[in-house]
Order: structure tokens, then sequence, then C-alpha cells
């Protein structure tokens, strides 16, 4: 399929899967971080993910690969959506992955009537005002809290995930305790925890967590990450050894 690249954008290959993404050359651009939380969530087959703060589309083309779910990523910038449709055209996925561009804060509504099995987001990390902010817009609001905040995405995943419905999230390690005390504010119970480190000597950089709506409680922390290797997406999908319910 000839690919459909407009002014500032770029065809990425993501060496995995065959899959690309389209992004943007001078705006925010997925990581690491989006990988590591793409290899973290368990999505099985015929289960309905919703991906919120989308940006490009970087998850669900990624986790595409591990069934046949259904995805909706949203994200309140018009660009990045449409940019996002036309990667899932290109990776063949316009059928099972669609994207809506609508305010997160708002999402319930938007959504209203709809339940999902899991939800996944890689939110901003930073609080407002707090850093060097970006002169780039879009990436400005991916990094800062200035469109939506850490209780708006952890509020609006429990409003749409089913009872037993599965949270995946990575954040890093200065936000820990705000993200387990608003999952348990909005009765999403973290169930499982994983810390990445760039060098294992070192404090981690990140972690992950997931939580189940409902559940009961028990936390399992799981044996670090650490990041290198391959580099890239590559083996993002290798069996680590770690199997878990959830």
């Amino acid at each position: 399929m000839e690919a459909d690249i407009r002014d500032n954008e770029q065809l990425d290959d993501l060496l995995v899967g065959g899959r690309v993404i389209l992004q943007k050359k001078d705006g925010f651009r997925y990581g690491t971080d989006a990988v590591a939380l793409a290899e973290f969530a368990r999505v099985l087959p015929g289960e309905n993910v919703l991906d919120l703060g989308t940006g490009g589309g970087i998850l669900p083309v990624l986790l595409s690969l591990k069934s046949d779910a259904e995805f909706v990523g949203v994200d309140i910038v018009p660009e990045l959506v449409e940019m996002a449709e036309r990667s899932a055209k290109l990776n063949g996925l316009s059928e099972r992955v669609k994207f809506l561009c609508a305010d997160i804060k708002n999402i319930a509504n938007e959504l209203a009537g709809r339940r999902f099995d899991v939800v996944v987001t890689n939110p901003p990390y930073k609080s407002a005002g707090s850093g060097i902010p970006s002169k780039n817009y879009n990436a400005y609001v991916a990094r800062h809290e200035a469109l939506v905040t850490l209780e708006d995405v952890v509020k609006g995943a429990a409003a749409l995930l089913r009872a037993g419905g599965r949270f995946y999230m990575i954040n890093r390690p200065d936000r820990l305790c705000d993200s387990m005390e608003l999952m348990r504010k909005y009765k999403i119970e973290p169930k499982r925890l994983r810390f990445v480190h760039a060098d294992i000597e070192k404090e981690p950089v990140m972690f992950l967590v997931c939580g189940v709506k409902g559940a009961g409680r028990e936390l399992i922390v799981e044996a670090p990450e650490v990041l290198g290797g391959s580099g890239g997406t590559v083996g993002f999908l290798e069996n680590k050894g770690r199997e878990c319910r959830i």
C-alpha cells in the first residue's frame, strides 16, 4: 500500500510484525515507554481495548499483534487522530482499530453505554507548570498535564471498564503514590507492579501497573524490567517467562 505521508511526517518501521507508524518530524514521538507498556499489557482474543491519550496510535498498532482484539484510541488533538487513522490503514487495521477525537475529561459521555475489557494509557507524566515546557504544542500536552490530569485519566478508565476489566498504565516513579491512591479511589485495585530501569544498578526510571476493576487487595511486585538489548521494538512480544493471569 502506498504511504500517505504529509508535510512534516515520516514513516517509521517498528521492526516487528511488519508494523509501521507515521510520526511528526518535530512533534512528540513514541519511545521505550510505549514499547514497555505494550509488552506488559495482556490482551486476549476478542476483547475490546481502549487507549486513553493515544497520540499517533502506537499502542493499538503494537497491541494488535497480540490478538484479534478491537481497539479504540482517544486523543484530543485532531491532527494526531487523523494521522493515527492513516497509520492504522497502512497496517491493514482499519476494521478493528478506530480512533476518536475527544476530551478524556468527557470520555464517559462520549462513549456512553460502552464497556471495555482493557484500558491502556501512557498519560502525561509532568504536572502543569513543572519542568521546561516544549515549544511544540503537541509535545507539551503529551508530557504535561495541560489538558488532562492523571485523575481525569483514571476516572475515565474506571467509568468505561467492565467489572473485572484490566487497567494498564506506565508512569514515572514520582507519580507512584498518586497513581495507587487514584486507582483505589475509583475502584481499580492495583494487582501487578513492575519497575523499569535503564541501569539495574540505579533507581527506576518508570513503573508499570496493572489494576483490576472491583478486585480484592493483593499486589504482586514483579522482577524489574531493564531497558536495552536489541533496541527499538524488536522482541517486545517475546515470552519472558512471566506467566500471569492479568
